[in-house]
């Protein structure tokens, strides 16, 4: 366990104490790195005094705002766990995740009151915090858990993948050798900072090149792209997921000639059409697409060169040296170029295990220590990769993961349903959406109505399912199994006959 002395925010601060780290465009406040570590330091203390201690959980229900980096930053520092809550999940789903997570602190904002949650202001604890005294910069150990985030499990129930600052300045370097990140480069953030994207993807590599990221309190096509060709931001590095490359495309401001200061546009977390890519490299504006996952980080980019991306438009890249990487067969043995397989990867970026989820970290490794991702891709005779297909059942809705098995485990305490099922299918604004498919119990008073209330109470908006199909039975198998390939087909011919009907 090698032992290091500060953390990128600390280094930067001594070595390019003047230059802007953070700056909150709602507010229009900004940070040099100094200042920064200044707050952080602060913070660190502020959490010391209120009894926060080593692998204690410090958990944030809030909008996108710096003080989410400084508390994330403070608790790597003091050995804590910072636990972002996604604002989107219902009253009932987020009581779940905190009765797992355990904190002995709770911070926020107006989301508190809205979905019930007991806590503290967040931003009432970061400015006092300010006039307290700031902690020395204290040896950490970059084993040490810095990080919860909490995906939709398959199960039914999430599972909070545990990071290390170790796992997490991986993704930093990979990301800054695939996008070419410099102390240069300006990062905008839309992206909500409780997923990996938004707090890991967007900041790390920034921080660890001693660049500027500026943060925004959530995505708007029209401003977004103001921002964007605004030349005294001068954003040069933009990720997001492609649902919202699309959204930027056809708002009426879109012109691609302001947007000349773009190193790319990184686009990650769901499928990217590769003719969607073509619109935008005929624009001149390189559009990256990555694969990558909470688990395990950065793990595949494109190349940034227009001519480079056009004949792999649609791959999701190359891998860097510092991810070992395998597709294997049902019997993990691996596979020739050009053949299907899972992904198996391996590297300091990937996590080691499930908060308290033994059963879920076993599964998810082979015996030699890969992790299983699940994900079906082949790779082609020039090292590119490509996503064929994803886990099983999973579907990606506006870049958001959703399990049915989740929705199915909400429906089952439900009384009138015999028999359900959820699948994904295509949809042109999301990508794709959740299809319902229900049979009613005798003497059942049931409807698509009263379901979907019910479904809207339970869960987010973006897990409920967009149609809702009544039948008089499920396709099955001979050993009983719900046959969902057979239900996917239905629910694109059912999603054709309502777009037939608009």
């Amino acid at each position: 366990m090698g032992m290091v002395a500060t953390d990128y925010v600390g280094f930067h601060a001594s070595i390019r104490p003047n230059k802007i780290a953070v700056v909150d465009l709602k507010s229009g406040t900004s940070w040099s790195y100094s200042a920064l570590n200044d707050w952080v330091s602060c913070v660190v203390t502020a959490l010391s005094q209120r009894g926060v201690t080593q692998g204690d959980r410090v958990a944030v229900l809030a909008n996108n705002t710096p003080g989410i980096i400084v508390l994330h930053i403070a608790c790597a520092r003091l050995g804590a766990i910072f636990v972002p809550l996604n604002w989107r999940l219902s009253p009932s789903e987020l009581a779940v995740l905190l009765a797992d997570a355990a904190p002995s602190l709770v911070l926020g904002d107006a989301f508190l009151d809205k979905k019930n949650i007991s806590g503290e202001s967040l931003s009432a604890f970061l400015s006092k915090a300010q006039s307290l005294k700031p902690s020395p910069l204290m040896l950490s150990d970059p084993d040490s858990p810095s990080l919860i985030l909490y995906t939709s499990g398959t199960s039914g129930l999430p599972k909070g993948v545990l990071l290390t600052e170790r796992n997490i300045n991986e993704t930093a370097i990979n990301f800054s050798v695939l996008g070419s990140v410099t102390e240069n480069s300006v990062f905008l953030c839309d992206s909500p900072m409780f997923h990996t994207i938004g707090l890991i993807s967007n900041f790390r590599p920034a921080l660890m090149r001693g660049g500027t990221i500026l943060i925004s309190d959530g995505f708007d096509p029209t401003r977004t792209l103001m921002r964007l060709g605004n030349k005294n931001l001068n954003v040069t590095h933009y990720f997001c997921v492609p649902q919202m490359a699309e959204s930027m495309r056809t708002a009426s401001n879109f012109d691609p000639n302001l947007l000349d200061s773009l190193v790319a546009v990184f686009t990650g977390g769901a499928p990217h059409p590769a003719a969607n890519i073509r619109k935008w490299l005929s624009d001149g504006i390189p559009i990256v697409d990555g694969y990558g996952m909470t688990e395990a980080g950065c793990v595949f980019g494109m190349a940034l060169g227009l001519e480079d991306i056009e004949p792999k438009a649609g791959s999701v890249g190359l891998s860097t040296p510092r991810v070992q990487t395998r597709i294997v067969d049902e019997n993990l043995q691996d596979v020739e170029d050009g053949g299907l397989g899972e992904l198996l990867i391996k590297g300091a970026g990937v996590f080691s295990q499930y908060w308290q989820n033994p059963e879920e970290t076993i599964k998810a490794f082979t015996k030699e220590g890969w992790f299983r991702t699940g994900d079906i891709m082949r790779r082609d005779k020039d090292g590119y990769y490509w996503v064929v297909d994803r886990r099983k059942d999973m579907y990606i809705s506006g870049g958001e993961n959703v399990y049915p098995a989740e929705i199915e485990s909400v429906l089952a305490v439900l009384d009138g349903l015999t028999e359900f099922a959820v699948v994904g299918i295509p949809d042109e604004k999301w990508g794709e959406v959740g299809q319902l498919f229900w049979v009613a119990s005798k003497n059942s008073i049931l409807t698509e109505s009263t379901l979907r209330t019910y479904l809207k109470e339970e869960l987010a908006g973006y897990k409920v399912p967009k149609h809702i199909t009544n039948l008089t039975k499920l396709p099955r198998n001979g050993s009983g199994k719900i046959l969902k390939n057979d239900l996917r087909k239905l629910g694109v011919d059912v999603a054709l006959d309502i777009m037939h009907q608009k």
